[in-house]
């Protein structure tokens, strides 16, 4: 039987494993009538320590992308019949992913993952802890393109 979802916290950063997240996450948000949340993180973990100007452009630039990522997932979770309240968080994806479950409560997090791919680093953070040992509800993973067996 499948627990009660009453508070939903979707993450989404634009990708195809997000965008296959999102509409997995919409779907289920809808069915059961659940306050939804999108968060969309501008992860800086991989960004080197950058010199004045230069990285404070790419910073603006990375930013406003981060913000139409945001726009377009709520736009999206509109026009399949979702309500959303947005989020935009600035570093590493899991530690926001895991600040915004604390101070949401969510019952469940979904989020996208390719085996492999751009999207491990939401499954892992430094010292290789994984958002499943952050966070204290459950997380659905949509996974895109599994590894044969």
């Amino acid at each position: 039987m499948l627990a009660p979802f009453s508070r939903i916290l979707l993450c989404y950063d634009g990708t195809p494993e997000g965008q296959r997240a999102l509409r997995c996450g919409a779907m289920l948000a809808r069915q059961l009538q659940a306050e939804t949340h999108l968060l969309s993180v501008l992860d800086t973990t991989c960004w080197s320590t950058g010199f004045g100007v230069l990285a404070s452009m790419n910073f603006e630039v990375d930013k406003r992308e981060a913000e139409r990522t945001l726009d377009e997932g709520i736009d999206k979770l509109r026009a399949w019949g979702v309500v959303a309240t947005g989020h935009l968080a600035v570093g590493g994806a899991v530690e926001n992913i895991a600040r915004f479950a604390r101070l949401l409560h969510p019952d469940l997090i979904v989020v996208g993952h390719q085996t492999q791919g751009i999207f491990a680093r939401w499954w892992t953070g430094e010292n290789h802890a994984t958002l499943l040992d952050r966070v204290s509800c459950r997380v659905l993973f949509e996974v895109v393109d599994p590894p044969a067996d």
